[in-house]
């Protein structure tokens, strides 16, 4: 899986850092990143929550092909 955050939507609600913090934290700013090396989910099972519980929709979850 790959996992973007749309850095021009990001409002900073945090919701996916409280839901999934092993793969998702907070910059300076308040804007969600995801924490180096998590890139690909890290195997956790929120991630798929955590992007639903983003209220403007700027996470985005993708599936990996090939």
């Amino acid at each position: 899986m790959d996992i973007h955050i749309d850095e021009d939507t990001c409002i900073g609600a945090g919701q996916c850092a409280m839901t999934a913090p092993e793969v998702f934290t907070q910059d300076d700013d308040g804007y969600s990143t995801v924490r180096p090396g998590k890139e690909d989910g890290g195997g956790s099972a929120l991630v798929r929550e955590a992007a639903r519980a983003c209220p403007v929709g700027a996470v985005r979850v993708t599936e990996r092909v090939g």
